[in-house]
């Protein structure tokens, strides 16, 4: 197993990072039991996760609406998600964004349940850590 591939199943790591490029996270993760989704989320947000993710109907396209559902995926049943986000809104609706994702990152850990989500910022534009190192 790769040590990119450890990390992403390890709870205790869970939490919302950044990355150059979506390669090597797509290819350490192939075959493994973890749910790995890629969302475009520069446009409408809350389409594309509730898309993406396959939300139920009542999904309410809110803040409080989106980290219910992303603390719940009982829809989605895996051993671990990793959410890749190649687009993403700017401003305070990306603060809030990532305000969610952890969140979700800290249920889910305390569940002792991995999730990850990462932004693909090449340009290093996010103030989050780097998912692994060459990122």
């Amino acid at each position: 197993m790769s040590k990119l591939l450890a990390r992403l199943r390890d709870p205790a790591r869970a939490g919302v990072y950044r990355a150059r490029a979506a390669d090597d996270i797509e290819q350490a993760t192939r075959g493994s039991e973890l749910d790995v989704v890629t969302i475009d989320a520069a446009g409408e947000l809350f389409a594309a996760i509730a898309g993406t993710l396959g939300f139920p109907s009542w999904f309410g396209a809110n803040w409080d609406a989106l980290e219910d559902s992303l603390s719940d995926l009982s829809w989605r049943a895996r051993d671990g998600y990793l959410l890749i986000f190649r687009g993403y809104p700017g401003g305070e609706s990306c603060v809030m964004l990532v305000d969610v994702l952890r969140s979700a990152a800290q249920y889910w850990a305390e569940r002792g349940k991995p999730f990850f989500a990462v932004f693909i910022d090449p340009e290093k534009k996010l103030e989050l850590p780097e998912l692994y190192r060459g990122a």
